[in-house]
């Protein structure tokens, strides 16, 4: 077939050379000049690193360079998806610079129109969305930002801030409280005249190093530290740490907020959440920023806790953001780390609304096969501690279903399948799912479902090693070679089982 994937991030780069291994024409549409997503010198923030460390941070017959420090930076990273896309020559199927405006459904296929670089039209039998769960800002829509401007005060998405200079000598002003946010903060701050971060809602942050000494990775990057959160199934270990040892589970994982607490001094900063560990952490993981909190003590950045800005102002013929509880504060520039939208706004409107439910969450079996739309799959709608990892098992998946070597019910069935995950991962992250597209704290689950599917799983010792190390990609650098051989085969995989 003709394959058109839009988007050259992990997700995009990982399926082209998936489905060219396989036999495939693919080609590969990028708005920005460089191979990337969220990782492209167009979109990087200051500060901006991995959450994962590098040796799990990477496909798994290409691993991170060595010499890479643990969490290595946004450039690295960049870097590194770059000498994938020569090492497997899917640079070549690339058209960066070039926008998919529209994908209409013509002839069991799509056509696509571009502008940019390569402007012009093109036809494909399938079409692979990989333009990413993090594509677009999502920027709150503050009341008097046009009389903030004319004073001279700026408003930003995170990542529109590309480098520290911007602040230089501003009074700076960060809205949100995840990673992204604490990042910028410290990045900016030897730049700018002052820093203050606005948080709606504080959140636990995971050490890097718990305690001071171990490594988050071998916590909650292994089978037992995912087995701590309840999936919608339980088997083996987990029946007993849900059943018997459920009292230790729970007291395993709230015991990471007093440690926490005692490390970074959050009491005597007034920083601790609200909440227990657990419930905060499967909403939302994030790690700590090295210096946020060290800078916070200094008195370079400041937090105004369990506040957010109802409007911006001038004040004195300067710029200024107006708290919810009435504090007024001078605000050269505001940058808003609020998250990001998910979309397909090259997509008829009838084709969207196809893909989502009422609550604009996305309907997508195993977060690749839409419920009610042909001819098209999603590749890395499935963010995860394994970002890499699992979008490249998701493309194994899609090239399976391309060679009619996926067993599937029919559309009822499947939407049934998919609203029950959605129900579960409602309550299982607190509704903090990004419309169905973030499966943390269930990566390896999802891997586990994906290649149960295609009967392509690794080997039992290698999965029991996975319990008690952090999981290393190249544990499944044989199975796209299995599948190029099975499909070079007449061999099929077993009936697919049935979620439980």
């Amino acid at each position: 077939m003709r394959v058109g994937i839009v988007g050259a991030g992990v997700a995009g780069l990982v399926t082209a050379k998936v489905l060219t291994a396989v036999g495939h024409d693919v080609v590969v549409y990028d708005r920005t000049p460089d191979v990337g997503g969220v990782w492209s010198a167009t979109r990087r923030y200051p500060g901006l690193s991995t959450q994962s460390p590098r040796d799990t941070y990477a496909f798994s017959d290409f691993p991170m360079p060595a010499d890479h420090p643990e969490w290595p930076s946004g450039e690295q990273v960049q870097a590194y998806l770059a000498a994938y896309a020569e090492h497997t020559g899917v640079d070549r199927l690339l058209r960066l610079g070039t926008e998919v405006t529209a994908a209409v459904p013509r002839d069991g296929g799509w056509e696509l129109t571009t502008s940019g670089q390569h402007a012009g039209t093109d036809a494909v039998d399938h079409l692979v969305v990989a333009n990413g769960v993090f594509c677009e800002p999502a920027m709150p829509d503050l009341p008097g930002q046009e009389e903030f401007t004319a004073a001279g005060g700026q408003v930003l998405p995170a990542n529109a801030l590309h480098d520290p200079e911007q602040a230089r000598d501003r009074r700076v002003v960060v809205l949100g409280y995840g990673k992204t946010a604490c990042d910028l903060a410290v990045a900016v701050g030897d730049a700018a005249a002052s820093t203050t971060v606005v948080a709606r809602q504080l959140v636990w942050k995971v050490p890097r190093w718990v305690g001071g000494f171990l490594n988050f990775k071998h916590l909650l990057l292994t089978r037992l530290g995912e087995s701590l959160f309840r999936y919608r199934y339980l088997r083996g270990v987990e029946k007993f740490l849900h059943g018997p040892a459920n009292g230790v589970r729970s007291r395993v994982l709230d015991s990471l907020g007093p440690v926490t607490t005692r490390q970074f001094g959050l009491r005597e900063l007034d920083l601790v959440p609200r909440g227990c560990f657990e419930d905060i952490v499967r909403g939302a993981i994030g790690l700590t920023t090295d210096g946020f909190y060290e800078a916070v003590r200094a008195g370079t950045i400041g937090v105004r806790r369990d506040r957010t800005i109802t409007r911006l102002l001038e004040k004195d013929g300067a710029p200024h953001v107006e708290l919810d509880d009435g504090t007024v504060l001078a605000a050269d520039l505001l940058v808003c780390a609020t998250g990001f939208t998910q979309g397909v706004p090259f997509l008829p409107a009838d084709v969207a609304g196809r893909l989502v439910d009422e609550r604009g969450n996305f309907l997508l079996h195993r977060q690749i096969l839409p419920t009610d739309v042909d001819h098209l799959t999603f590749a890395g709608y499935n963010s995860s501690f394994f970002s890499p990892l699992n979008a490249e098992m998701a493309a194994v998946w899609i090239a399976s279903l391309l060679a009619d070597r996926v067993a599937l019910p029919d559309r009822a069935e499947l939407r049934r399948r998919v609203d029950e995950q959605l129900a579960f991962m409602d309550t299982a992250t607190d509704g903090h799912h990004c419309h169905g597209t973030k499966i943390i704290p269930f990566s390896l689950h999802n891997v586990d479902e994906v290649l149960g599917d295609l009967d392509l799983d690794i080997p039992r010792r290698a999965r029991f090693g996975q319990w008690f190390n952090p999981v290393n990609p190249s544990a499944y650098a044989d199975v796209t070679r299995r599948l190029v051989e099975r499909l070079a085969s007449s061999d099929r995989p077993a009936e697919a089982s049935a979620p439980r």
